[in-house]
């Protein structure tokens, strides 16, 4: 066994796309090379701002000769069958295959046969296929060729056991190639010389000595580190962004951290506005002081040591972020010259989409819907959820959110407050965008909870309206996020609303022609988002199915509380039983009615209730309806399981004693009614034919 060792030299890489083509390059390379019969033991591929890399350990030096053995079509077959097996057997006739007996009577075999060969002889064509493979998001071709990669390609390192693999990657039809080298390039200023290395261990000491890391997350180790240590020396705090930290890993090969300042008068700027000017636009990490305030000291990520010590790098990147903060001050001071009311008319002239009308129409929308919801919300004022969703959309059209479109709503609470609106208006403004994505985090103010389910149902309303509805994995318009969003803040919250009437209303606000049809098919698709939330944590898919079966409900709350208590009830030997035993009278029903061409059902015969067993299983089923009836009234599910669970001592006496396909046609007909409505009882709690491995009914 021995080891592959591949690296694509080229210009710079965006880091976003480094995570993903380092997991690309791992997984065509270990299938390239198993589909030629050098099946690796491992694969292990690096990505960084020049360069992607892959080591493969544990590939055999030579493909083995193999034995391929197809059958085929019986021998007399069609030709149409016999030229279609030899065309994907790859052969072109007959005379290429055999002719064997079998124990069904004779068959076509094809046979092929493939002689090893030396992995390097195979490796080329591996190469080039991994390459030309590449699912970059976006790419292009240079010069002559026609091979797309991210970047112009610079070079193509690939050992195999030591050795250079003789070949070369072409990058079109033409004669223009990159030949393969045994030369890793070290950093583009510091070390720019190719330096020659024969493995994997070898090539990463030697980057290094070159002033290259080539793992990324070793690269993001050493900036968190240093960045670390240079907060601490000034008596401050580094807060490491997950995503920044990766991205200032992608975009350096040497990751140097220096510490720069921030002029004293842009902190008063709002520490929003400080943060994104820094982290979005120039990838510095802000620093904090103990107290947890903005500091006034930031770190940027060189990519060389400098002959200076980095004061030339630091005061460069000063003067960009004091220019950057300027314009933020600026667009800050002119933006406090006008109120929110002010702005709102200018919202009109902003467009949600094509077919739904401005940001404007939009907020007018919400001033109706937001009260009614807040009505149903405790803790939240009407008046002020109106105001609130007045004022909501008003930040769009400032400045400062033109220039920095992801404070918006946080840029809106600043201006309230400075407006001097009530505090939770001011906070609804800023959190009824949240939450932001799958794992953000829910509004916490009654008031903001309110205003973000009355954003959210009229965006579903709206593009239902219009059918502009979610298909497959194309969502253009966000809203599965829309609906996750709603059923995590009526969940986490405990609202309960009556989610149906206010999909009406908001399907109302748009002037749909049949707000219940809008309103019906919201709620199927929140349904659906639903099933994967609760799937999604940890509740069984087939049982929250078989409650939204029978439950015409649009209390999510009472939904989740009504299926969590089923799924305990199942996890019991009474439920367990219980399942078994409508598997058991469902399928005997099924089977008698399609042998009789009627349906068994209707009041029991109390007349023709001979056998003791049979007189308490309609007597269990009697009380058990009525118990479970008052007890999903009452919204008392875990009351509702134990009525459900006192039927299975009479259920499993009536299958030990009685005989329900007896003699006399009344008895008969009598206990096949009493079978169907243990079947009847069951599903008024839920549809257990829709728990896995029940029949249907």
């Amino acid at each position: 066994m021995a080891e592959l060792l591949l690296e694509f030299l080229s210009e710079e890489i965006p880091a976003r796309m480094q995570r993903g083509a380092a997991a690309d390059l791992a997984r065509l390379l270990g299938a390239e090379l198993a589909r030629r019969g050098l099946a690796a033991g491992s694969v292990e591929a690096f990505a960084g701002p020049r360069r992607l890399a892959a080591v493969a350990t544990g590939v055999p030096r030579r493909r083995p000769d193999t034995r391929e053995e197809r059958r085929g079509p019986r021998v007399g077959a069609p030709d149409r069958a016999i030229q279609g097996f030899l065309r994907s057997a790859g052969l072109e006739s007959l005379d290429r295959c055999e002719r064997r007996e079998t124990p069904k009577g004779a068959f076509w075999f094809a046979v092929t046969e493939r002689q090893g060969a030396p992995a390097a002889a195979l490796l080329p064509e591996a190469v080039r296929a991994v390459a030309e493979a590449m699912p970059w998001p976006k790419s292009m071709r240079w010069g002559a060729g026609r091979l797309r990669w991210v970047r112009p390609l610079r070079g193509v390192l690939c050992l195999f056991d030591g050795a250079v693999v003789p070949g070369a990657l072409p990058l079109g039809d033409g004669a223009a190639h990159i030949a393969f080298s045994g030369a890793a390039s070290g950093h583009r200023w510091m070390a720019p010389a190719p330096v020659a290395v024969s493995s994997f261990a070898d090539y990463r000491a030697k980057l290094e000595a070159a002033y290259v890391v080539c793992d990324g997350a070793e690269r993001a180790r050493r900036i968190a580190a240093g960045a670390r240590a240079l907060a601490a020396e000034a008596g401050l705090e580094f807060r490491p962004d997950p995503a920044l930290l990766e991205e200032a890993a992608g975009l350096v090969e040497w990751p140097v951290p220096l510490i720069g300042a921030i002029d004293a008068a842009f902190m008063a700027l709002p520490p929003e506005v400080l943060a994104t000017a820094m982290k979005t636009h120039q990838k510095y990490f802000p620093l904090y002081r103990r107290d947890g305030a903005p500091a006034d000291r930031f770190i940027v990520v060189a990519n060389i040591e400098a002959p200076d010590g980095g004061a030339a790098i630091r005061a460069g990147n000063e003067r960009v972020l004091r220019a950057r903060l300027h314009d933020a001050r600026f667009f800050w001071d002119r933006d406090c010259e006008e109120t929110l009311e002010s702005r709102t008319p200018r919202l009109d002239d902003v467009v949600f989409h094509a077919r739904l009308g401005s940001v404007g129409g939009k907020r007018r929308r919400l001033e109706a819907l937001a009260p009614a919801i807040a009505r149903r919300v405790p803790g939240a004022a009407p008046d002020a959820a109106a105001r609130a969703a007045r004022l909501c959309k008003a930040d769009l059209v400032t400045q400062t959110v033109v220039e920095f479109p992801e404070l918006q709503g946080v840029m809106g609470r600043y201006y309230a407050l400075h407006d001097g609106e009530a505090p939770e208006v001011a906070d609804a403004i800023a959190g009824h965008y949240a939450p932001a994505g799958a794992g953000g985090a829910c509004p916490e103010a009654p008031l903001s909870a309110a205003l973000a389910l009355a954003d959210r149902l009229d965006t579903l309303a709206g593009f239902f309206m219009i059918g502009e509805r979610p298909t497959g994995s194309r969502d253009p318009f966000a809203l599965r996020r829309a609906a996750l969003g709603t059923i995590r803040i009526i969940m986490e919250r405990g609202l309960r609303l009556p989610l149906r009437a206010l999909a009406e209303a908001a399907a109302a606000g748009h002037g749909a022609e049949s707000p219940p049809d809008v309103a019906a098919a919201v709620l199927a698709f929140i349904e659906e988002r639903l099933r994967v939330h609760m799937r999604d944590r940890g509740l069984r898919h087939d049982v929250a199915g078989a409650v939204f079966a029978v439950a015409d409900d649009d209390d999510l709350v009472r939904l989740r509380r009504r299926a969590d208590s089923l799924a305990a009830f199942l996890a019991t030997a009474d439920g367990a039983d219980l399942l078994a035993a409508f598997r058991r009278a469902a399928n005997i029903v099924r089977l008698e009615e399609k042998k009789d061409n009627s349906a068994h059902s209707g009041a029991i015969d109390a007349e023709a209730l001979a056998e003791p067993a049979e007189i308490a299983l309609a007597g269990g089923l009697d009380r058990a309806g009525r118990e479970i009836a008052a007890a999903i009234a009452g919204e008392r599910f875990d009351d509702a399981m134990r009525a459900l669970a006192a039927l299975r001592g009479p259920v499993d006496r009536f299958f030990d004693e009685v005989t329900v396909n007896a003699p006399d046609a009344r008895l008969r007909a009598n206990r096949l009614r009493l079978l169907a409505r243990i079947r009847e009882a069951l599903s008024t709690v839920a549809d257990f034919s829709k728990i896995e491995g029940a029949p249907r009914a």
